[in-house]
């Protein structure tokens, strides 16, 4: 279980997160809510440690170990993932020595150029990418569904257990839509957590939710059920 303790956080002494409590479990899947501004992608860069984030108080618990003090490699290493809701596009690192490099840190298997080669190629057939995006840098000048690919596709390799997916239907058309919503639900399994942080709710139409989160202000307004959803359908964030 990944546990979140009273997490608050500031931004240049403006506080963001605000005494935030939330439980995710292998097995579920967690939705979690709220209108632009109401600090959705906050939370999850905090978790995450990102250095805009200054946090004044949490505890952080993955399956009974506090890992307040982690880096956010030692957080990925938890198995724990972030989509970004905005990829960044990092010239000069290329695709495969990325993916290599994050492969043999997860799983200590260490395979050699040629060996993660003859491994990877599958994997980007298997997505619909030319094998030549392997020689170019990473995300630089790919589409937005070609980068959601990309997370996709490290999803498939690290098998992380807690899946944070922020805003990731942003900027994509109703094929590329369709396709990353199937993907989902065939990569979510009772080994693994999907967190869905949105404001829009087809993403969510075909996947079992077991918990709601609503934040507003950078607090925790509501929470509840599936039921919640359509709730918020009927009468927005009201």
């Amino acid at each position: 279980m990944l546990e979140i303790k009273n997490l608050t956080s500031q931004v240049q002494e403006k506080e963001i997160l605000k005494d935030i409590n939330m439980n995710f479990e292998i097995g579920k899947n967690y939705c979690i809510l709220g209108e632009n501004g109401s600090g959705k992608s906050s939370l999850a860069l905090t978790i995450m440690w990102h250095p805009k984030y200054e946090i004044t108080n949490w505890e952080i618990i993955v399956d009974g170990q506090k890992i307040n003090e982690f880096t956010p490699d030692q957080k990925a290493k938890l198995w724990i993932f972030l989509a970004f809701q905005n990829i960044p596009e990092i010239p000069w690192i290329k695709l495969f020595e990325f993916l290599r490099t994050i492969y043999n840190n997860h799983t200590w298997e260490n395979l050699t150029f040629l060996k993660f080669k003859n491994f990877i190629i599958p994997y980007i057939e298997e997505i619909w990418l030319d094998q030549e995006f392997l020689r170019r840098d990473l995300n630089v000048w790919f589409s937005w569904w070609e980068k959601r690919k990309i997370e996709l596709l490290q999803i498939k390799l690290l098998k992380p257990k807690y899946i944070f997916l922020d805003e990731i239907d942003s900027w994509l058309d109703v094929d590329a839509f369709k396709s990353i919503s199937k993907s989902i639900q065939e990569l979510n399994d009772e080994t693994n957590c999907f967190i869905f942080i949105t404001h829009h709710f087809e993403i969510i139409n075909n996947i079992d939710i077991d918990e709601v989160y609503v934040l507003k202000d950078g607090r925790v307004e509501e929470t509840g059920d599936k039921a919640l959803i359509e709730k918020i359908k009927e009468n927005w964030f009201k």
